[in-house]
């Protein structure tokens, strides 16, 4: 506290990082607020303005944030439509009382005395995420926040006064203001959750769920998986795509809330990874022989003779789908997230199946044709069919 640009200042640290250390959990960002202070005093001690609605501060050595205190007053509609005061006259009590969640309205000065003039350290012991004031009805993005944090504090309740004013949010329109990019944001944060289900539970108890992520079809399964996907440490496109996965159109869900383009692509292919571990005869991956009807020179085996498919050419039909040559760790990450959804998948099976195909000299092959690119097609699929059996064979 002895940096010349805090001297003098009356500063707090507030919201999650006092929330934290009342929990026990490790230090992460610590958020401060000031008071009594204007931004042009901010400016000539050296902090650097990064703030858009209202002034907030980057501490010009630990490049902290640091906010004026403020009010605010509802204007509009949404989660922008309000109007902030950060006059010299706000208190800190006044800053704190704005807040979404009890838990997240306490402050602490530098001498460790804790300012909670809304016993939020009592909603800490009780594991109770609870509303400040009424004002919670006026910004959809406290239902975000609280969906979130009940799937980070998974053994926290939500008070029922609360989930009636959630209920309010919905009844009276305010998410339907939300945009996708600011929902993605609170998604992705509730998916890296320990119990990331929580989230959508709560979304849908208060009647949001169809609101926000529009066409997703959520289940107690559903959360069940998740739960185990955190368990696993699958990351965040894993996450989504097991989230997605019920509904008629998972990648229409991913994309109607800006999610960057991978995440995308996982919630589009998961269900064709497990529509085609599914395949009949690919039933225990790995452990099947190659079928009588083996590639001949045509290299199309059973889609050309009639016959049906074997082991080999489901595999590879996948991965070619999965563009798993080009693409190996997405696949083999998606198998993971498959394996989630189904037991019995042999993994290890898997790789050794990329490996296999990825070794294989396509330059090799295509300067055996020259000029013939069909001939070059046919000799690839039929080396890689080959080192597919071989493996199964080994």
């Amino acid at each position: 506290m002895s940096h010349p640009a805090i001297q003098g200042l009356d500063v707090y640290i507030v919201g999650g990082a006092v929330r934290d250390e009342l929990l026990g959990l490790p230090a992460g960002d610590r958020d401060w607020v000031v008071v009594g202070a204007t931004p042009e005093e901010m400016a000539r001690r050296g902090f650097i303005p990064v703030g858009g609605d209202f002034p907030v501060f980057l501490h010009p050595e630990t490049k902290e944030e640091y906010a004026l205190a403020r009010t605010e007053r509802k204007s509009g509609r949404g989660y922008k439509g309000f109007t902030f005061y950060t006059g010299t006259d706000v208190t800190l009590e006044d800053d704190l009382q704005r807040r979404d969640l009890t838990v997240n309205a306490i402050a602490k000065a530098p001498d460790g005395r804790l300012i909670d003039p809304l016993d939020g350290q009592s909603d800490v012991r009780q594991k109770v995420l609870r509303h400040v004031g009424q004002a919670f009805t006026e910004d959809p993005v406290r239902l975000l926040r609280l969906a979130r944090f009940a799937a980070r504090f998974h053994d926290f309740s939500v008070a029922p006064e609360t989930m009636e004013l959630a209920r309010k949010l919905v009844d009276d329109g305010e998410v339907d203001e939300l945009v996708p990019e600011r929902v993605w944001r609170e998604v992705a944060k509730g998916l890296l959750a320990e119990q990331p289900g929580r989230m959508f539970d709560v979304l849908e108890r208060s009647g949001a769920l169809p609101r926000v992520l529009p066409g997703l079809r959520f289940n107690a399964l559903t959360a069940d998986e998740l739960a185990r996907a955190a368990q696993a440490g699958l990351g965040l496109p894993a996450r989504l795509a097991i989230l997605c996965r019920f509904s008629d159109a998972p990648e229409c869900v991913a994309q109607h809330v800006r999610a960057p383009r991978d995440s995308q692509d996982y919630a589009r292919l998961l269900p064709v990874v497990l529509d085609g571990l599914a395949a009949p005869g690919d039933d225990s991956p790995g452990d099947d022989s190659p079928g009588d009807d083996s590639p001949g020179d045509d290299s199309l085996a059973g889609a050309q003779t009639g016959g049906a498919p074997t082991t080999a050419e489901l595999c590879l039909d996948l991965m070619e789908r999965c563009d798993a040559l080009r693409k190996p760790d997405r696949f083999l990450d998606l198998l993971g997230a498959a394996a989630i959804c189904r037991q019995g998948i042999d993994q290890a099976s898997w790789v050794a199946r990329v490996d296999a195909i990825r070794c294989i000299d396509a330059g090799a092959i295509a300067g055996a044709f020259p000029g013939d690119p069909v001939g070059i097609k046919r000799a690839l699929r039929r080396a890689r069919l080959q080192a597919l059996e071989k493996l199964a064979l080994s």
